[in-house]
């Protein structure tokens, strides 16, 4: 830390009834992923004092398939240089196995990243911005009330072994499991598990792979699994709704068997759990947001989770300059309902559709594959969407036949649930 910050994360003397200055950072943000490294970045940019805290040293490991769509590219700092480890110009698609059909494109479709590298880098640009980085910092609790908290201007960040650092605004971005969102009361409504291994293979078999992914329609309701090619290095991983943890590891174990990848050893087998939010989750509390994975932002079919943590990051992070401005509560908390509005005007629309999307996925699964793998205007839209150029959201709001299918499936599954004995 420099010597121009070196007080600010201690506690005022308490012969002062007002912090000093130079003792409150403008803004504190938690968690130096994408969502946590964007926020940073964005409050950096904007002049403010900034202090991205992270429990971890950096880089590290997330369990992460690491694809990077168009709205990922378009969300990153100005001349950030994604360390691609692949380029996408071709999707396998495959319905548990069978029906084996590939799509090609003579245009890049989506990139491919490990997320050590990726979150350093985002961790870099908001340095060089003016974010001032401390690791090993573990948050146990917020406060805006109490000894710890000053004045009503301020937001005490307690670190574990009790020291505390004072805020005008805080940005959660500690995860779905994280000490902010528990703070703001974040609400959740899907819960996924995740499992993932990174297998290095032979050149021979990397070649193979090499510029095309493999998106598998799982066996159970709203599964799949994928293929990412990353060098020498393949990411193979699954998904599925939470509650059948063996289920999900059989599959994993079938994947990986019937792709002929049994006989590698992976460097890393992990597991995560993806969660979403409630419509009515609060995206805020007092001086304090949340966003990326601790707001519960992910794209609810594919539980795409970076693109919504890059935007909301940087929303949040925008959001915050103004919160640590305002000088009473009635303004701070105007400004954290703009960015709630902001969130649901645009993130929040894409989770609609894409809940409406996973619901109808889990009920037709050949359906949809069937659509993708034969219907080229299906294919184009996939295609647009990886790229950046269309969204879900656009999608049904621009074809009438788009939003005529989801209505259709949305009625078959009311009935099916009103005629269940």
């Amino acid at each position: 830390m420099s010597s121009e910050n070196a007080d600010a994360g201690r506690e005022p003397d308490e012969s002062s009834s007002v912090p000093q200055e130079s003792s409150v950072w403008d803004v504190v943000v938690v968690g130096a992923g994408p969502a946590g490294a964007s926020a940073a970045y964005a409050a950096a940019v904007a002049g403010r004092r900034v202090l991205l805290l992270e429990k971890a040293d950096i880089p590290r490991y997330k369990t992460c398939g690491g694809g990077i769509i168009g709205f990922s590219r378009d969300s990153l700092p100005p001349g950030f240089e994604l360390p691609l480890k692949d380029r996408i110009h071709a999707v396998t698609f495959s319905l548990n196995g069978r029906l084996s059909r590939t799509r090609r494109s003579k245009r890049m479709l989506f990139g491919l990243i490990n997320r050590p590298e990726f979150d350093a880098g985002l961790v870099e640009e908001a340095q060089k911005a003016g974010a001032e980085l401390r690791t090993g910092a573990t948050v146990t609790r917020v406060e805006q009330h109490g000894t710890a908290v000053p004045d009503r201007r301020t937001v005490a960040v307690v670190l574990a072994g009790g020291e505390t650092v004072l805020a005008r605004a805080v940005v959660g971005a500690d995860g779905s499991a994280g000490r902010i969102g528990a703070h703001v009361g974040v609400k959740l409504d899907q819960v996924d598990l995740g499992l993932e291994a990174e297998i290095p293979v032979p050149e021979t078999v990397a070649e193979d792979w090499a510029g095309r992914v493999l998106i598998d329609w799982g066996p159970m309701p709203g599964s799949y699994g994928w293929v990412f090619p990353k060098g020498d290095t393949l990411t193979v991983g699954v998904i599925s709704a939470r509650g059948d943890g063996a289920g999900t590891k059989r599959y994993l174990e079938d994947f990986v068997g019937r792709l002929g990848l049994a006989g590698f050893e992976p460097t890393i087998s992990s597991g995560h759990l993806t969660r979403c939010r409630s419509d009515d989750s609060p995206l805020s509390r007092g001086r304090v947001v949340v966003c990326g994975d601790a707001a519960g932002l992910l794209e609810p079919w594919t539980r795409e989770g970076i693109s919504f943590a890059l935007r909301s990051g940087r929303l949040a992070g925008e959001w915050a300059v103004r919160i640590a401005e305002s000088h009473d509560a009635v303004d701070a908390r105007r400004q954290a309902l703009n960015y709630a509005f902001a969130i649901k005007a645009g993130l929040g629309v894409e989770m609609s559709v894409g809940r409406r999307m996973l619901k109808l996925f889990e009920r037709r699964p050949g359906l949809l594959h069937a659509v993708l793998t034969g219907f080229r205007p299906a294919w184009n839209a996939f295609a647009g969407i990886t790229r950046g150029t269309t969204s879900l959201a656009e999608l049904v709001r621009s074809h009438p036949l788009a939003q005529r299918a989801l209505h259709v499936m949305d009625r078959q599954g009311t009935d099916r649930v009103s005629s269940r004995p």
